[in-house]
């Protein structure tokens, strides 16, 4: 019951955003790193897309053995048919069909009424059942659609075979609170409900997909859909390392678990960065690069003295060798000295004292001070310094 399904997307949702578009040959490499990680589930693409993506289904499909593989359908018979010869040699299959369910899709995208969403959803989960066990049914567009709706087809779909239903906050329109309330309505009125998982796909257009997606485990939800340093369409998916690192971290509240393999969050990250060639914004949660790193005088004398005055987790938990201290004109002299240590410098008080006052002039010049920066004030103050390693 506490078991929580990372369900990533990366490679379909995050894949098709501006700018993240792979290769075959680059799919599969994030794909085996990702089964590295341990995620439960992997959308590998859409294959009706392009012959590309079918073939990058097909082969990731093909290899990946521990790990489920999803293909994206559309609930038409073109789509669902193209997404079964995908996946029709994986040891663990699951077709993904969707369809929307919000009255404004239903009216400017679809041009169709509430009973031809739900007969070509009942449709599209027959069709895929006859090809897979293992059934996902989306709701797209969930959380701006009608709650009596999004019953009816839910227990339709389940009634025909659907083994998980995909609660969609599509647009990141929803709010915790309300996300929540849906998630509860739809446990406590779907016919059939305990017989399916209930995931959840939120986007972060309000930077609410992973307070969303915790919200909805607290209200019955047993899957998380999310991507590598949340990337996806518009402002991206829940974020697969902060969900993650969340229900580690705080386990006092979120009473549940996972198979991820933290240690592989950062390499997973990288690998994505160095796939695209886009990296992460510095003060992205979890893995970017100030996320463990200190520059503030006060931090760096706090995290000297135990990294835990300032740092919720250790950089090892996720892969990272270490955290950082940035020598910059907010440093203070315990940082300085101990980066001094680590170079095999050892001054005298005067000649410290001196040292710490030329770094601040420097500090005033760029933003950042690096060894070979040390070195070269070393050489430029004239300081009688004892150099250990050079001793030694």
């Amino acid at each position: 019951m506490n078991k929580v399904l990372i369900f990533d997307t990366t490679l379909r949702d995050g894949e098709q955003s501006p700018g993240f578009s792979m290769n075959v040959e680059e799919k599969l490499r994030m794909a085996h790193q990702l089964e590295r990680l341990s995620v439960d589930v992997i959308e590998a693409g859409f294959p009706i897309a392009s012959e590309g993506e079918f073939e990058a289904v097909r082969t990731i499909a093909n290899e990946l053995k521990t790990v489920k593989v999803a293909a994206f359908a559309r609930a038409n018979e073109t789509d669902i048919i193209k997404a079964a010869e995908a996946l029709q040699d994986a040891l663990l299959p699951r077709i993904h069909v969707v369809i929307a369910t919000s009255d404004i899709h239903l009216e400017k995208k679809l041009k169709m009424t509430k009973e031809q969403v739900l007969e070509r959803a009942m449709k599209g989960v027959m069709l895929a059942r006859r090809y897979v066990d293992d059934v996902e049914f989306c709701a797209e567009d969930a959380s701006r659609s009608s709650w009596e709706f999004l019953n009816e087809i839910f227990s339709a779909v389940i009634s025909v075979g659907a083994t998980t239903i995909n609660v969609p906050d599509t647009v990141g329109y929803s709010m915790p609170e309300e996300f929540s309330r849906l998630i509860k309505y739809l446990k406590n009125h779907v016919k059939g409900i305990e017989k399916t998982v209930i995931g959840v796909h939120c986007h972060n257009d309000l930077g609410l997909a992973v307070a969303n997606s915790l919200a909805a485990l607290k209200a019955g939800a047993r899957q998380i859909e999310c991507t590598i340093n949340g990337i996806g369409e518009r402002a991206g998916n829940a974020s697969l390392e902060e969900v993650v690192m969340n229900l580690l971290i705080r386990k006092d509240l979120y009473l549940f678990t996972t198979t991820i393999d933290t240690r592989q969050l950062y390499p997973t990250s990288r690998l994505l960065t160095e796939i695209t060639g886009i990296g992460v914004q510095p003060n992205k949660a979890i893995v970017g690069a100030n996320a463990l790193a200190h520059e503030a005088g006060i931090h760096q004398d706090g995290v000297l003295k135990d990294c835990r005055t300032y740092e919720i987790f250790t950089p090892e938990t996720i892969g990272l060798p270490s955290n950082s201290l940035i020598l910059g004109k907010h440093s203070g002299r315990h940082a300085f000295k101990e980066r001094l240590k680590a170079l095999g410098y050892e001054l005298s008080e005067d000649e410290f004292h001196r040292a710490f006052n030329a770094f601040k002039v420097l500090t005033d010049k760029q933003k950042v001070v690096d060894d070979e920066d040390l070195k070269a004030l070393i050489s430029q103050e004239n300081l009688s310094f004892r150099n250990s390693d050079k001793e030694a």
